[in-house]
């Protein structure tokens, strides 16, 4: 039993051997009575409490569970089977009251102005009224409480500053004044209300009395750093721009790693638009570690949001980064603060390096490793991009994200059985349709791909022998295709392959048109999407709409594809606009369309072979 508790069970001890030492000596007297139960001078346990006393007994049980037992729950028990025998009984209500002000405010006031109108002139019960009061928002009520506690209370303070808050609130700040200027008199400078004193004066327009009131702190107390900032702040207020930097300046003098300090005199200089005073500052802040890391990383974020000031100002602000990274080296908000200003300055080895340093972090974030395959991806370094594909693989082995990074890599290397296996892994990790749906779109497109170089008539180069007909991986592309579509029907870029290899084959057109007509609905302006749907127009005999959809593709497209302007040359071909074609054909032939293609379509346009179609050289 700690040192403070016997003390309080010795006065406890000592406040019940007072209240039942008249019940002992009646013990002592019936005790002949009871000489057939009891034996003289022994301790009589069937005391009879008298009525009136009953409730002071449970009162003093409660005090000894709360304060020699720390039993706040049983003292809670006490204190209300005490208002059970007594409801008026004042100090059972002031402890309930205490006890319940927090949850249930409304029930504490009760109990608390039951126990006020008791004792009017108790300032524990007062007080306890007044707090409850506040805590349910009866302003003008506490007011008057408090009031009354200025008076009865004269030595607490306190009292004088809840007054001024409520003559305040009620928007009458030169009597919150006045209060305040009594409560000088009567304590002196207290710094809590000068400080109060001085806004309400500020926001009165009284800058002299306020500058008088900061000075007059900062003379009783002239080291005190927080006395001196205050002192700035006010000057500040009052225009005194010149004053203020003074005073910010000095208390940077007494501890120059003052967060408090540095935070004023940095929006100092943000407020006078030195922006090189300001940054350097935040530096120092930065590196103070009683400066929440949430507010320099808030901050962080609103200094780089504006692009052209984060552009202006990119090193001063990368040293906040930096800063950061020093001190918080394994806070994954600061990785990625750091590495995202590396990527937006352009440093991508920096970048690059900062990320790797990172991926053996436990435990392993995806994000890391997505990071350093985009930016190998970017930078051309293709063997790093495998590499780092097939770690992040084996690293999170039950996530689909790098299997299907895998399968595209392997398609771009040309191991398109490998792609397609990769992609049939991928579909085990997940359960969303909309996802798995995605999925089989790839493996289409990747049997599509297939079919194709069968089809080609250029040495395979890869290393990758193909093992299927190009027939037969049609027919499984097509069947890819039909799966994606019954698990996600609104996948856009599945609807125009689809259409566009259906009309390559001049099959299903009718199909393909509606296919390509609702992915353009879906995604809008999509040059790819609008060529589908132009060349479906064309092959359907739509000339006309052909050409406007087209035209439309054309000025949209920023993919620099030969095939767009190809084809737009064969729907001017067959309107007649034979000169308009040849310059749309030539423009492919510039963008890397095959020679031989182009030659035969312009000397159809110019010589009309005999029995050559302009049909029959698109199937060529």
């Amino acid at each position: 039993m700690t040192a403070s508790r016997i003390y309080r069970a010795l006065v406890l001890t000592t406040l019940v051997a007072i209240l039942l030492g008249g019940f002992m000596a009646r013990a002592t007297v019936v005790s002949r009575a009871w000489g057939e139960r009891v034996v003289q001078d022994t301790i009589i346990r069937e005391l009879v409490v008298p009525d009136s006393l009953r409730a002071l007994y449970k009162y003093t049980d409660a005090l000894r569970a709360a304060t020699i037992h720390s039993d706040t729950a049983e003292a809670m028990r006490l204190y209300r089977e005490a208002l059970s025998i007594d409801g008026d009984y004042a100090p059972a209500l002031y402890q309930v009251a205490q006890q319940t002000l927090r949850t249930q405010p409304q029930q504490a006031m009760e109990y608390a102005r039951k126990a006020y109108e008791s004792d009017t002139t108790n300032r524990w019960y007062a007080t306890a009224y007044g707090q409850s009061l506040l805590i349910n928002n009866k302003g003008d009520e506490a007011l008057d409480i408090y009031r009354r506690l200025m008076r009865i209370d004269k030595q607490n303070p306190d009292h004088y500053r809840i007054v001024a808050i409520l003559y305040q609130q009620r928007q009458q700040p030169y009597t919150a004044i006045s209060v305040l200027d009594s409560a000088d008199m009567r304590f002196g400078t207290i710094p809590l209300l000068a400080n109060m004193k001085r806004s309400l004066l500020i926001s009165t327009g009284q800058m002299d009395r306020a500058i008088n009131e900061a000075e007059q702190i900062v003379d009783a107390a002239p080291y005190e750093q927080s006395n001196i900032i205050t002192l700035g702040d006010t000057y500040l207020a009052a225009g005194k721009d010149s004053l203020a930097g003074v005073s910010y300046r000095r208390a940077l003098e007494i501890d120059s790693t003052s967060v408090q300090a540095l935070g004023a005199y940095a929006d100092y200089c943000s407020g006078r638009n030195d922006m090189r005073s300001y940054l350097s500052t935040l530096r120092l802040l930065y590196a103070q570690p009683e400066f929440p890391l949430d507010r320099k990383l808030e901050l962080f974020d609103r200094l780089t949001a504006d692009r052209k000031f984060y552009g202006e100002h990119y090193f001063a602000i990368g040293a906040l980064a930096s800063t950061m990274a020093l001190h918080y080296p394994s806070d994954k908000r600061v990785i990625d603060a750091y590495g995202d200003h590396l990527i937006a300055g352009g440093e991508l080895d920096a970048a690059l390096h900062h990320f790797k340093l990172h991926l053996e972090d436990e435990p392993p974030q995806l994000d890391y490793y997505m990071a350093v395959i985009d930016m190998e991806e970017y930078l051309g370094h293709a063997d790093s991009v495998d590499y780092y594909v097939q770690r992040a693989v084996e690293r999170f082995p039950g996530d689909h994200t790098f299997t299907i990074r895998k399968a595209n890599r392997q398609y771009v290397r040309g191991d398109l059985h490998g792609s397609i296996e990769s992609f049939e892994q991928a579909l085990e990790m997940v359960q969303s349709d909309s996802l798995r749906g995605q999925i089989w779109g790839y493996i289409g497109d990747t049997y599509n791909a297939i079919k194709e170089r069968v089809e080609s008539e250029k040495i395979d180069t890869t290393g990758y022998k193909m093992r299927l007909s190009a027939k037969k991986a049609q027919k499984k592309c097509f069947q890819a295709y039909e799966r994606a579509l019954a698990l996600y029907a609104d996948n856009a870029m599945v609807l125009n392959n689809y259409a566009y290899f259906l009309s390559v084959k001049g099959e299903q057109l009718e199909r393909a048109r509606t296919m390509s007509e609702r992915a353009i609905k879906l995604e809008h302006n999509n040059a790819t999407y609008l060529d589908t749907y132009a060349w479906i127009l064309y092959k359907t005999g739509n000339y006309n709409d052909a050409r406007t959809y087209m035209r439309q593709a054309l000025s949209l497209d920023r993919t620099g594809s030969a095939e767009l302007p190809l084809h737009y040359g064969d729907i001017l071909f067959v309107l007649g606009e034979k000169f308009m074609a040849e310059t749309y054909w030539r423009k492919a032939l510039e963008m890397g369309a095959d020679i031989k293609r182009i030659e035969r379509r312009i000397t159809l346009g110019k010589d009309a072979e005999a029995g050559v179609r302009i049909e029959d050289i698109i199937k060529e």
